[in-house]
């Protein structure tokens, strides 16, 4: 088998890790996956069945019964598949992300998603992002980044994105859930985020998309000359 290569880009939520690692797969003919799209697939399934993300003994009982997939459209997005059922919308919530959180601290969540998730990369060339992709899931990875910005840019990024989207928000509450997913993030028992001592850190507070996505090709470039 061809040699595969894979960089993981880490970092909390509304630093622009979605973002960057779609517009970098496209360019470099990679595989996208969005690991947080897989946790909030098992935290709509839980919701679903009324399932308290902090109730240990329920996730275990019924993680058994969930099936994830991993699909991909004719212009590469990532569509995650739920027992069968596409719930790529669905999971595109801020009270699924933030039931997603909770739910990634639990060990028997995180051992179930590993192997699929490594597979994916023993079989493809891909952009890995998520909390724990170059410190756990894939730590041999080729390049590695840590992305981040100020909690209050990345809440009002989220917020705009709301904003454009027609819905409702209010950005002191995104403010708050943003602080707390952080704290959640970091201070969770099993694969903390944390950056990687090898990661290069990539602060996205004051750049826009492609003055990020350049600083990031110039890395990946100086690691594995693509």
């Amino acid at each position: 088998m061809a040699k595969t290569y894979s960089i993981a880009i880490d970092g909390p939520a509304g630093a622009g890790k979605s973002t960057i690692a779609k517009r970098l797969a496209g360019e470099l003919g990679f595989r996208y996956v969005d690991t947080g799209a897989i946790y909030r697939t098992v935290a709509y399934f839980l919701d679903l069945l009324g399932i308290s993300p902090k109730d240990a003994d329920g996730v275990e009982r019924y993680i058994d019964e969930l099936t994830i997939g991993i699909g991909y459209d004719e212009e590469g997005i990532q569509h995650m598949i739920m027992n069968g059922m596409d719930v790529t919308g669905e999971i595109r919530t801020q009270d699924i992300s933030q039931k997603a959180s909770l739910v990634s601290a639990h060990k028997v969540v995180r051992e179930v998603l590993l192997d699929m998730q490594r597979e994916v990369a023993r079989q493809y060339d891909v952009i890995m992002d998520g909390r724990d992709i170059g410190t756990v899931v894939l730590p041999q990875a080729d390049v590695k980044i840590f992305l981040t910005a100020d909690p209050q840019v990345r809440a009002r990024r989220r917020y705009d994105e709301l904003i454009a989207k027609g819905q409702k928000a209010d950005l002191s509450t995104i403010l708050k859930e943003v602080e707390q997913r952080d704290y959640q993030d970091t201070h969770r028992a099993v694969a903390p985020l944390k950056q990687a001592k090898d990661a290069v850190k990539v602060d996205t507070t004051c750049l826009d998309i492609d003055a990020v996505v350049a600083a990031i090709r110039q890395i990946v470039k100086e690691k594995i000359g693509k």
